[in-house]
């Protein structure tokens, strides 16, 4: 059965009205809190985490080499067997340690494939953006979401290179 002129008005005005919505999202995105940056704080949160992981893990194992290191020194002095079976479990464990410290690289491989996706969206989002213009987009009338006041102070451990609150603002929160 053809369409109809009055079915095809529908459905464009349905297709427009999308296309509207998804301009608004779109400049919402270029306009909300941090514009476009909110992007390359995702990636420079994820990729803080990843290198968080790594300094510990590398603690770790620094640590628990340290401790081998005493229990081979504690070996030559020590003949006790119940004395050398506690330097064997201490030894034991920590090779417990060692192989648990693989979960950094597990992690490590899992957050950089959520960076290259929130670099993707960014990346396909930029291209919206140039298409549709920046200048028209930032016309669009856009419902701005308010932050309370703990939002605006809560925002996560300071990534190396940004300000941080200072103690007695963060105090305040739990007044």
């Amino acid at each position: 059965m053809p369409a109809t002129s009055k079915d095809l008005n529908a459905e464009l005005v349905s297709l427009f009205s999308y296309v509207t919505r998804l301009r608004q999202e779109i400049a919402s995105i270029n306009r909300g809190q941090g514009g476009t940056e909110q992007f390359k704080s995702m990636s420079d949160q994820l990729d803080a985490i990843v290198e968080a992981t790594e300094e510990a893990t590398n603690t770790i194992m620094e640590s628990m080499e340290g401790n081998e290191n005493a229990v081979t020194e504690l070996r030559k002095s020590i003949t006790d067997p119940e004395q050398v079976k506690y330097l064997d479990q201490i030894v034991d464990n920590g090779s417990n340690v060692f192989q648990a410290c693989a979960f950094q690289d597990i992690t490590g491989q899992r957050v950089s494939k959520i960076v290259k996706s929130v670099i993707y969206v960014e990346q396909r989002v930029h291209n919206l953006v140039d298409i549709w213009g920046k200048s028209e987009l930032e016309e669009i009338e856009v419902e701005e979401q308010e932050e309370t006041e703990d939002e605006k102070l809560l925002r996560g451990p300071k990534l190396q290179g940004q300000e941080a609150l200072d103690q007695n603002a963060i105090a305040s929160l739990f007044d």
